[in-house]
């Protein structure tokens, strides 16, 4: 079974939670080799008028439709320009077009000058540690051949100074936006890299909820513990975010009053007076599920701050039977 999710989140990568989600099997293919069903590349394609028909209900708020190179698809395109593209689109390339005469895209993008720079560090990945990036930016504004006759600017962020024996980072994207100088393709740039807040959502879910080991028999069951894990995935993913980027805020506004009760009775400490901040709390509940807090290891990730909040849940059921007046000799 496979999961197709459109995630939300804000500029400042803070997850806001699911905006849809197509789950299906692919059915075997037949003599032909050909599949039957739905053709996949349509989850796309929905995807975006889903965030659409979301960004005519907040005419006040800018939404873009960010994917990777499988939602590089015309038809994708030619749609929201039907729709009037209520929503903005930034897709990674897959591919190399052919423009008018033998010219082909990226080659022209490429040769075009350099309008501006950006400098990031590109997160650590298993086997790769985190580095520092910087890019050159380019960018052309052209109309695809054919009867889409879509327009769209072309961006091409490539790497420079790379470190010996390391593949430079070269993202080639699309977009329904004019981009003309150095900020606008710097924002772009920006709303690419947020995808990484997907990368990390889906992390959650494969290796902390660990759901590709799910043993159900029915798809309709998968289907039900797939919305609570993302549900789950998303709270973890949002913890992690935002106890980074905003450590000193209130705990409260993240965990219920019980949960945070039952982290200090786990961790045997004092409840204090006032609430714990934020990164106090998710530093308690990391330490549940095997966080060591040495100045090394940084911050709680994800597993063990989903084997922490299942410690925590443990705590609060308890607390709660507790306090109905559950008699304890029995």
């Amino acid at each position: 079974m496979y999961l197709h999710a459109t995630y939300a989140v804000t500029p400042d990568r803070e997850p806001l939670g699911v905006m849809n989600a197509w789950m299906w099997a692919r059915e075997p293919r037949d003599a032909n080799g050909q599949r039957g069903g739905v053709k996949e590349s349509v989850r796309w394609i929905e995807s975006y008028e889903i965030v659409a028909e979301q960004a005519r209900a907040l005419p006040d708020t800018r939404l873009v439709y960010v994917a990777d190179r499988e939602g590089d698809i015309a038809a994708l395109m030619q749609r929201a320009q039907e729709l009037g593209e209520p929503a903005d689109w930034l897709m990674r390339s897959q591919h190399n077009r052919a423009l008018k005469g033998e010219a082909s895209l990226w080659e022209t993008v490429h040769a075009s000058k350099v309008l501006g720079h950006i400098s990031f560090v590109l997160p650590g990945r298993s086997g790769q540690k985190a580095r520092e990036v910087r890019q050159e930016l380019r960018s052309q504004r052209v109309t695809l051949p054919g009867r889409a006759g879509v327009k769209l600017t072309c961006v091409e962020a490539y790497e420079v100074d790379a470190p010996a024996g390391v593949k430079p980072v070269i993202w080639r994207l699309v977009t329904n936006r004019e981009a003309g100088d150095a900020h606008a393709l710097i924002e772009l740039v920006d709303w690419y890299r947020a995808r990484w807040e997907i990368e990390m959502f889906f992390n959650v879910l494969k290796n902390a909820c660990g759901v590709e080991a799910l043993q159900l028999s029915q798809m309709e069951r998968v289907e039900k513990a797939l919305v609570l894990y993302m549900v789950v995935s998303w709270r973890i993913a949002r913890l992690m975010r935002v106890g980074r980027t905003c450590p000193e805020l209130n705990a409260s506004l993240f965990f219920a009053a019980d949960e945070i009760h039952g982290a200090h009775v786990l961790c045997k400490k004092a409840r204090p007076k006032k609430p714990p901040t934020l990164n106090q709390m998710i530093r308690m509940v990391g330490s549940l599920g095997g966080f060591l807090g040495r100045k090394s290891d940084g911050e709680p990730g994800a597993k063990t701050l989903w084997i922490g909040m299942q410690r925590v849940m443990d705590a609060v059921i308890t607390i709660q039977i507790l306090r109905d007046g559950y008699d304890t000799s029995v």
